[in-house]
């Protein structure tokens, strides 16, 4: 059987899902190229979202334990998931889109994405990103608990690890340039997303956002429900000395 739209696109995915219906209730099965790729999707992509949701729980609670906040924590998953948008849509501007292809690789676009890749790039850019923040933010906690100013802990913490972030950045960027120059478009376009999410991620995001957003937060970004009042900590130190 013969399908006019191409089997990874929506129309093609419906033919193959009504093909194999049909087939099953005839008590047949359907091999071929097309049915293996909606299977891996499945395989893959089936329960991504409680995958991710168990990464997201579990790094928030990590790091709210380490840093002592929920605020933090929590804008730190959501510059991630900007990074990771960020890199996404350039990929996809650039391999599907078709948009300046041919100068960057000397090749037309690929029209679509690789089904592994956006599984490989998250894997790779929450784990990277994630060091960056952490890095950033433990900083500027330690420099906070030693002067007690926001701002001034901001400065510290970005001037401290900044050129760490930034060496580590570059470093990686390098790599993944030379990985995009190897034959396979697979891993172009697996590079590709890798390079840009770094690059993206550690000048605009952690370079500017995060900082500005901690600065901007003020005190606010150390609030967490377990601390104790300062009026209840001092009415405690009282009593005791008395």
């Amino acid at each position: 059987m013969w399908s006019a739209a191409e089997s990874s696109s929506a129309a093609g995915v419906g033919t193959v899902a009504l093909v194999r219906e049909t087939a099953e209730d005839l008590g047949a099965g359907v091999g071929g190229v097309p049915v293996q790729d909606a299977d891996f999707l499945e395989a893959v992509y089936g329960n991504a979202w409680w995958v991710v949701s168990l990464i997201v729980v579990v790094t928030f609670v990590l790091l709210a334990v380490a840093l002592r906040s929920v605020v933090l924590p929590l804008k730190a998953l959501l510059l991630n998931v900007l990074s990771l948008a960020a890199a996404y849509g350039v990929t996809v501007l650039i391999w599907q889109e078709g948009f300046a292809t041919e100068v960057l690789f000397g090749q037309i676009a690929s029209g679509s994405l690789t089904t592994w890749v956006p599984i490989a790039v998250f894997s790779f850019l929450f784990g990277l990103s994630m060091d960056y923040e952490v890095f950033l933010l433990s900083r500027i906690r330690e420099e906070y608990d030693a002067t007690g100013d926001t701002d001034r802990a901001t400065v510290d913490g970005v001037a401290r690890t900044g050129r760490l972030v930034s060496s580590a950045a570059l470093i990686l960027f390098l790599a993944f340039i030379s990985l995009s120059r190897v034959p396979a478009t697979d891993v172009k376009i697996m590079a590709t997303a890798l390079a840009l999410g770094i690059i993206l991620d550690a000048t605009l995001v952690r370079g500017v956002l995060a900082p500005a957003l901690v600065a901007g937060l003020g005190r606010a970004n150390w609030w967490h429900p377990w601390a104790r009042r300062p009026e209840a900590a001092g009415r405690h130190r009282i009593s005791t000395k008395v």
